[in-house]
């Protein structure tokens, strides 16, 4: 135990407070949030929870906490966490983030928190002046961190404008470039329809839509499979270097240019556009327009799915795509990639918080 610190369960110095239906209190003119543990789902004339209230999942995402600094109404799929006196409430917030909340789930299919076990769970409880003392670290590396992010996103911005600036709007194609189907100047593929059967780790991997995240591959949560059927996958689709892939199901779109980056991987459901030595347009400017906002809600509007949204294979080889000159490609690419440089360096700088961060709570609730 550090010193003066002591330890106590979290139904002693925290108030739990169970949501309640919001079908009831949903309102037009309502000023008070009411909060999910996915963020903000309506608005209500009443709150349950006052200001600075950490919000827990009860069901379905149980381990991402959101500290709520206004009064707001929390439904009955989530647990609002209020500080006691003499308890701060971002310290609560910070000390939830250090919780494996999933280590409480007895559920067997939705993940899912009881209350009593909530109120039994110990956490530190320092001196107050000490706990302010926490939270300020923590919220500095935090401001850094969200500085970082928003320098991130101005720089997307940056390149979705300069596109606009020198090809006008892909779809109105105001400009008057000529049109060509993309399978005519790209080969353009998708992935295994097959269930190739998974294996616990390994060197081969199988990349679906969900590991298409924040225009990158994200090898955190993928599927392992044997060499056999990454080989037969590769007959079919083999990846890249600079190969544009892009979610099919699901999340449509999020296309990416691929780095292999050592990864040995196939694709399943993900659609697979590769370019020609002769090809008329560069894989800078087809992603770029792919994910331009208003292609990326072309390709949207072509859903052929139901509850789970799916473009077919065929759809996307049909899409009319704008062919400009190639030296204005080539200019474009030029000013992209002087953007990515820059966003390589704030990625960079934002691992060093993280990892900062990691640090600081891990010493604190570690």
């Amino acid at each position: 135990m550090k010193h003066d610190w002591e330890y106590k369960k979290l139904g002693e110095v925290c108030d739990i407070i169970n949501g309640k239906n919001q079908r009831n209190v949903e309102s037009l003119d309502g000023s008070y949030p009411i909060m999910g543990s996915g963020g903000i789902m309506g608005y209500a004339k009443d709150y349950l929870c006052n200001e600075g209230t950490t919000i827990i999942g009860r069901k379905g995402t149980i381990n991402r906490p959101i500290f709520v600094k206004e009064k707001f109404w929390n439904v009955d799929t989530a647990f609002g966490i209020q500080p006691k006196e003499g308890i701060d409430c971002k310290f609560v917030y910070y000390v939830c983030k250090s919780i494996d909340f999933n280590r409480y789930d007895k559920s067997v299919t939705i993940p899912s928190l009881v209350k009593s076990d909530l109120l039994k769970i110990p956490i530190p409880v320092p001196p107050l002046p000490t706990q302010r003392a926490i939270v300020a670290e923590l919220d500095t590396l935090n401001e850094m961190l969200d500085k970082k992010r928003q320098q991130l996103k101005e720089l997307d911005t940056l390149a979705q404008s300069i596109f606009y600036d020198m090809f006008g709007d892909p779809v109105e194609n105001e400009k008057g470039w000529e049109v060509k189907e993309l399978n005519t100047v790209c080969d353009v593929r998708d992935g295994t329809h097959d269930s190739p059967k998974y294996i616990d780790g390994g060197d081969y991997i199988l990349i679906t839509s969900k590991n298409i995240v924040d225009g990158k591959i994200d090898y955190s949560n993928v599927s392992y499979i044997t060499k056999e059927d990454y080989d037969a996958i590769n007959k079919r689709s083999k990846v890249d270097d600079g190969d544009i892939i892009m979610a099919m199901i699901g999340t449509i779109g999020k296309p990416i240019i691929v780095k292999m980056e050592g990864y040995r991987f196939c694709i399943k459901n993900v659609a697979l556009i590769k370019f020609l030595e002769d090809s008329l347009v560069s894989n800078i400017y087809i992603q770029a327009l792919l994910s331009s906002t208003s292609f990326a809600q072309h390709i949207i509007s072509k859903n052929q799915g139901g509850t789970q949204k799916f473009v077919a294979l065929g759809t996307i080889r049909k899409l009319e795509i704008p062919i400009p000159p190639l030296s204005l490609q080539q200019s474009f690419a030029q000013k992209i990639e002087a953007i990515e440089k820059q966003k390589e360096l704030i990625n960079a700088s934002i691992k060093e918080v993280e990892t900062l961060f990691n640090a600081t709570m891990d010493k604190y609730f570690g």
